[in-house]
């Protein structure tokens, strides 16, 4: 004599993990798996310095466009601060006094250990479409990049410059040019110049150290608009 067994209908629930549906007995049932909007995670490997400026948090960008809202985590303590970019400047992400105070640590002018994250607004970045990008210009050799600008030549047009809250004897970190390469930075505001040595990767064209920086320091700026660039050797 045969006996029939006859399965449980809750037994009869299958989990599609690729398509993210329920099938119960022929009827699907889809799911929201995999469709909420994950915020994309840019800039990987730069540092986050603060301009000086005053107003409520906000942030520049030379990677986003105005009206980006950019989430900055500081990985070392675990603060976080969401911003809208409001200009531009000559990091992935400059954050003004009262953002870069919301993830400070204290005594601290520099997060070197950052998460930035795109979290609404404007456009991804053209620089991370490609290797043409400053993520593989700054681990690049040097001389191996197309186009590289050659001793004497005016560099990152446009930027600003800042500085990093690092002590020593001037120098400079830069997300541009490679450990070695000897800049020429020029605040157009007051005349100043200082020539530093590259001695680290940043998420800036040139992020001055505090020495470097009070060289060519207006009185209570920490940030230079109006920078002439120049790679000197």
């Amino acid at each position: 004599m045969s006996r029939k067994r006859t399965m449980s209908p809750t037994k009869k629930l299958v989990l599609s993990v690729t398509t993210g549906a329920l099938v119960a007995g022929g009827a699907i049932v889809t799911m929201a798996t995999g469709n909420a909007s994950v915020p994309d995670a840019v800039c990987q490997g730069s540092t986050v310095t603060l301009s000086g400026e005053a107003g409520p948090p906000a942030a520049t960008s030379g990677t986003f466009p105005t009206g980006t809202k950019l989430k900055v985590t500081n990985l070392d303590n675990g603060q976080a601060t969401t911003v809208t970019v409001n200009g531009p400047s000559g990091s992935c992400v400059l954050l003004n006094n009262a953002a870069f105070d919301q993830v400070r640590e204290p005594g601290k002018n520099l997060i070197r250990r950052a998460r930035i994250e795109r979290v609404g607004g404007g456009n991804a970045p053209a620089t991370e479409a490609g290797p043409a990008g400053p993520a593989a210009a700054a681990t690049a050799p040097a001389g191996a990049q197309a186009g590289a600008p050659a001793a004497g030549d005016v560099v990152c047009p446009g930027s600003t410059v800042t500085l990093s809250g690092e002590a020593g004897p001037p120098a400079a970190t830069s997300g541009t040019f490679p450990t070695g390469t000897k800049l020429k930075v020029t605040n157009l505001d007051n005349g100043q110049a200082t020539t530093v040595t590259i001695n680290g990767p940043s998420g800036s064209c040139v992020l001055l150290n505090n020495a470097a920086f009070d060289q060519v320091r207006e009185p209570g700026k920490n940030l230079i608009r109006r920078a002439r660039i120049e790679r000197v050797g």
